[in-house]
């Protein structure tokens, strides 16, 4: 992976598909929009919704049914994209696409513990992806009436047994179950990547997950202190078991920092404080997705015949659909447009 003549023909079709991405200058229009079926019919007329949205009447379509066809539109880029790929991209996209399957999975769990059927109309914007791109069995998981059955018809896939040692523990959380599925995964592209990417390919797919996860990291640190009083104990199982730049002991000094103000001065001599001048412990969530967002984009930028094109595109047409349903949201409770964007930019 990673030479031009394999790279060549999916980045000239993932930079033909960028530039149909929703802009921030149509999103400023958005979120002017008097009420959600004009939303709809804006949405119409742009290059990445005119043709699969070019037959629906905005006019019959509630907020719900829009959200899912916003998320439909991330399965079927993703298909298009793996149309495209040659065996080895498909590897990587192939690892990538279990984040979808932990987003389905999550949806189930949540209507279990609220003690709701999954409605097999909730699921139809992933059943084709789960067709042709996933060994679960989408409706049997979404026919289980609580997590003792969900749990045994994910036999024989990875996430069985993670979910089965929460469960093994009793009085699990959701919260619980959600991040067993989390870190079974980032654990599998860690100690798997090493595996399918060799060169550049292997750098950037460090850098990008290795950023991430101690992004991630310190979040989880900062938010169990401030929110939850957490103990050092409590807090060490909630982190991903990764260390890019930030050190092991780095870690154990900010999780048993006695004061917000010990944490900022440890925090303010890592790797990551050091090199973002503007991010402070308060910024730390919302700095996440900009930090991320930046890291792929300079990779694609650097190397365009790259798997960091893939990465790149793949996130920005995610955190597409994400902006697009909260400028969706904010139409709908009349939010004032400069305090959408502000909401926007943080989402």
């Amino acid at each position: 992976m990673g030479s031009v003549l394999s790279y060549s023909g999916l980045s000239t079709k993932i930079r033909a598909m960028q530039s149909r991405l929703v802009t921030d200058e149509q999103l400023e229009e958005i979120v002017q929009l008097p009420n959600v079926p004009q939303v709809t019919a804006y949405l119409k007329r742009t290059p990445e919704y005119q043709n699969i949205w070019s037959g629906l009447d905005e006019n019959d379509l509630h907020r719900g049914q829009i959200e899912k066809l916003l998320n439909k539109s991330i399965f079927l880029n993703f298909s298009r994209l793996y149309h495209f790929a040659n065996q080895e991209q498909r590897t990587f996209l192939s690892l990538y696409s279990k984040r979808y399957e932990i987003r389905v999975l999550k949806e189930i769990m949540t209507n279990l513990f609220d003690h709701r059927d999954t409605d097999p109309v909730d699921i139809s914007p992933y059943r084709d992806f789960f067709k042709h791109h996933s060994k679960l069995d989408i409706d049997r998981l979404a026919a289980c009436t609580n997590m003792d059955e969900f749990i045994a018809a994910l036999k024989g896939n990875d996430f069985f047994i993670p979910l089965s040692q929460v469960n093994e523990r009793g009085n699990a959380t959701l919260f619980d179950f959600g991040m067993a599925l989390d870190l079974s995964y980032f654990s599998q592209i860690w100690n798997v990547r090493k595996k399918l990417f060799k060169g550049n390919d292997l750098k950037q797919i460090t850098k990008a997950y290795g950023e991430k996860f101690d992004m991630l990291n310190l979040q989880f640190i900062q938010r169990s202190k401030r929110c939850f009083q957490m103990e050092p104990a409590a807090i060490y199982a909630l982190l991903v078991p990764m260390n890019y730049k930030l050190r092991k002991e780095e870690i154990t000094t900010l999780v048993e920092a006695p004061t917000p103000e010990e944490f900022r001065r440890i925090f303010n001599g890592t790797y990551y404080g050091k090199k973002y001048e503007q991010l402070t412990v308060a910024s730390l969530e919302e700095f996440y997705n900009y930090i991320l967002r930046s890291i792929l984009e300079q990779e694609a930028r650097k190397d365009p015949y790259s798997v960091a094109v893939i990465y790149s595109y793949l996130y920005h047409k995610e955190h597409e659909v994400n902006r697009l349903t909260i400028a969706l949201e904010c139409v709908r409770y009349g939010v004032d447009p400069e305090q959408s964007l502000r909401y926007i930019r943080n989402g």
